[in-house]
């Protein structure tokens, strides 16, 4: 089972690195990251890097394509058309095209995600609709061999998923034993429809002070 990670610059690191958590843990499971082109990839606070092993031109085929959101760099990758064509060229090739938070929209301006339904973080939902796609708001979606997240730490409840689909239940729980995955949030303030209006408004000025639309 061959996996393949996009990477790019300013992308947010836990969409990337809560999948890849999981889904090393499979057997027989390599996992790539890939970029435009091959070398170091910072996030979006350019704190932490990772290195690239691999460019598009150097992968044509995966079993898994993943691809992560960003805070402030969506809109530059959903224009990139080099990219978009190896999305759509990989997608032919896979056995499932998965994608979290806003990494659903760049899934969806390849074309891919036509008429399907699918997620994203919760404030660029409705953007989904632009696109040709059915927003929804549920935390991770399931369209045929189409899996999409919402934001950040929903992608590791997608990986799970899919650990299951591949791999089964036992050895999935397998899995979440041993990287602990039990979740018990502070507060239940991480939903946006369990969320406090005032806390919905106070986080949408603080991600447009940070990056406009995304």
């Amino acid at each position: 089972m061959e996996v393949v990670i996009y990477i790019y610059n300013g992308m947010t690191m836990l969409d990337a690195i809560g999948p890849y958590e999981v889904l090393r843990g499979l057997a027989n499971t390599t996992i790539k990251l890939v970029a435009l082109d091959n070398g170091e990839i910072y996030s979006d606070t350019k704190a932490v890097y990772l290195n690239a092993k691999y460019g598009l031109e150097d992968i044509d085929r995966t079993d898994i394509l993943l691809i992560p959101g960003s805070v402030n760099s969506t809109e530059k990758e959903m224009k990139n058309s080099r990219l978009l064509s190896w999305i759509r060229e990989i997608d032919q090739t896979t056995q499932w095209t998965t994608s979290v938070c806003s990494g659903s929209l760049i899934l969806a301006a390849s074309g891919v995600l036509k008429g399907l339904k699918a997620t994203s973080h919760w404030k660029i939902v409705p953007w989904l609709r632009e696109l040709g796609v059915v927003p929804s708001r549920q935390r991770v979606v399931r369209e045929g061999k189409y899996l999409t997240a919402a934001g950040v730490s929903a992608g590791i409840d997608m990986a799970f998923l899919l650990a299951s689909e591949i791999a089964g239940e036992e050895y999935t729980k397998v899995i979440q034993l041993m990287v602990e995955y039990d979740p018990m949030p502070l507060y239940n303030s991480g939903n946006y429809l369990a969320a406090d209006r005032k806390i919905i408004e106070l986080a949408e000025k603080f991600l447009s002070e940070e990056s406009g639309k995304i």
